[in-house]
């Protein structure tokens, strides 16, 4: 009998604002996926307007459920990590990458480190180090322009060649696929750019930018690819589609007015992923 296919997350919960595994979750089920959370760490709210954050590091809940997962010999379709608060969480998640992806599986690692050509206020050159030698293990990460420059060894706000360029130079020789997010092809539009280590092909996806700047669009962005490629589409489908969602996403909020902090209304729009084809 066929099992629904399952995606390990590694990420924070923020209790307000929409983002990470309160985006994660709803967009994994809406795919068909199930999606088991293994929090990283719980906030009252995003850190994007919000003021003084009450929050909890899960480092030994994490490494529990790891424990726990691993003596009942459960195995996942898919491993996605985003928010490390510190290298022993980084270590950590290579460790869920490397035991818990299934033969087959897909690891996809989003290298939370900084946007806007800054590092957040909690990242450490060592947590930075970390986040790199996890991205080793993974086969596909999805830094932005920020994180890209970060995990070349360049400072944060430094990226010269063409997006097309960097996801190669990104891949590793060509070892994992590369998902570039926040790239402006022109002006007023926004998307990704790709590298697929499957036939070594790199692209560009691009839709009209909404206006508004939203946190969480990069985890919601990141959810719909890792639901595509754990249901077996290609890394060029599942780029489309991510980018598609969070445009519509976008502009759907700005028809609302919700103000920016408070993320995307992504909640009416599931729908659309549910009844697109599985794989």
């Amino acid at each position: 009998m066929a099992r629904i296919k399952r995606v390990a997350a590694l990420q924070d919960l923020s209790c307000f604002g929409r983002c990470s595994l309160a985006v994660v979750l709803p967009v994994l089920s809406a795919m068909g996926v199930q999606g088991c959370p293994m929090p990283t760490a719980v906030l009252s709210s995003h850190t994007g307007g919000f003021g003084t954050v009450a929050r909890t590091e899960l480092a030994d809940q994490l490494q529990g459920t790891l424990e726990h997962w691993r003596r009942l010999g459960l195995d996942f379709d898919g491993v996605y990590t985003g928010y490390l608060s510190s290298p022993r969480q980084a270590g950590l998640a290579r460790r869920a990458v490397e035991t818990l992806r299934r033969a087959g599986g897909v690891a996809l690692v989003d290298p939370v480190l900084g946007d806007g050509g800054r590092l957040y206020a909690s990242v450490t050159p060592e947590l930075a180090a970390a986040m790199g030698e996890l991205c080793q293990a993974a086969d596909v990460i999805t830094p932005n322009l920020t994180e890209a420059a970060v995990l070349l060894g360049r400072p944060a706000e430094q990226v010269l060649e063409d997006p097309l360029t960097l996801v190669r130079l990104l891949s590793a020789g060509g070892r994992r696929s590369v998902v570039l997010t926040g790239v402006e092809p022109e002006p007023g539009k926004i998307g990704a750019a790709w590298f697929d280590r499957e036939g070594g092909r790199t692209g560009l996806c691009a839709q009209a930018r909404a206006p508004g700047h939203y946190p969480g669009t990069g985890d919601l962005f990141a959810a719909v690819l890792a639901g595509s490629l754990t249901r077996g589409e290609r890394l060029e489908t599942g780029v489309a589609r991510a980018v598609d969602f969070v445009s519509r996403c976008a502009r759907h909020t700005a028809r609302l007015g919700t103000p920016d902090r408070e993320g995307v209304a992504f909640e009416p729009l599931l729908a659309g992923l549910a009844d697109s084809p599985v794989g």
